[in-house]
């Protein structure tokens, strides 16, 4: 299984093929970060960067970073090799591995079947690496809830806003509309995403220096019930990692609730500040206690 402990609020993308931005990335706060073999290289850039990865990966200590990777889709020349090459050579050090445009269950199961015949083959323990689904076309979201349930190897699904809009055909910005753009595509992740008990990952806001449009990205975000997002540039780690962590009376509260629940006996009714402690809000409670830990406020 994916390994569970580790926070995902913030992950900061790299392209494959420029590596010494890794050692500056190890350094920052960030939670993941993940070496690109897909969008941001160019056909003929894709081999060399798998081969430049897997020395990157080797030259580094990531004992305190998450590390994941993008393989190319499914639908590529590429992916298999992006799989076989990279965990045969370091697959004991890689947390997750981001599949792109996946658009039915099968595309997931086809990477996890691979994934596994190349975890036997290099004696690596099986399950270690996570998946995370990236959603980015018409036809990956209306199978989205399916997709959230095709293997145990899941542990998020990630929204791509920008190939999104290319596949649905939207010809606006979002500041052309009277709403919140991406509300239904987020929403639809977001529940596919809780179905399945998966995190849910928001896509890139690829311009670094509109800190109000991204951190307004960020919070819609988090109210929809996601847990983190990509990102594309370290100074966006601090807005990310802050918006994705309760508040410390958030957390506090939700201690409490933990702690009265559980020390409750059964045939009495469990409450706080005067409100009755239900399971739904004991869940939440729970939730937000583990993210609190994980980021050190509890």
């Amino acid at each position: 299984m994916p390994n569970e402990t580790r926070l995902r609020r913030s992950q900061l993308g790299i392209p494959g093929n420029e590596s010494q931005l890794v050692g500056e990335a190890i350094e920052s706060p960030v939670d993941v970060v993940f070496i690109d073999l897909e969008d941001s290289l160019a056909p003929s850039e894709k081999t060399a960067a798998r081969s430049a990865l897997i020395e990157t990966v080797r030259a580094h200590d990531w004992s305190d970073t998450g590390l994941g990777y993008r393989i190319n889709g499914t639908d590529t020349r590429w992916w298999y090799e992006d799989v076989i090459d990279v965990v045969e050579a370091v697959g004991g050090v890689v947390d997750t591995m981001i599949v792109p445009k996946v658009e039915g269950p099968a595309d997931i199961r086809t990477v996890a079947t691979l994934l596994a015949a190349v975890e036997t083959n290099a004696g690596s323990e099986i399950g270690s690496i996570g998946i995370s689904a990236q959603i980015e076309t018409a036809t990956g979201m209306n199978a989205v809830r399916e997709i959230a349930h095709a293997s145990d190897r899941l542990e998020a699904l990630v929204f791509g806003p920008a190939d999104y809009a290319a596949s649905i055909g939207a010809a606006h910005g979002v500041d052309d509309y009277p709403g919140h753009y991406w509300h239904y595509p987020l929403s639809r992740v977001s529940q596919a995403a809780a179905s399945a008990g998966l995190l849910a990952i928001g896509g890139p806001h690829t311009d670094p220096y509109d800190t109000q449009g991204f951190q307004a990205a960020c919070q819609a975000e988090a109210a929809l019930g996601f847990d983190g997002k990509l990102i594309v540039h370290p100074d966006q780690i601090e807005t990310v990692n802050r918006v994705f962590s309760p508040t410390d009376a958030e957390a506090d509260r939700a201690r409490r609730i933990v702690e009265t629940y559980e020390s409750t006996p059964s045939n009495d009714v469990a409450a706080i500040d005067g409100k009755i402690i239900d399971q739904e809000m004991y869940r939440m409670a729970k939730r937000i206690s583990a993210k609190a830990e994980q980021s050190g406020q509890l």
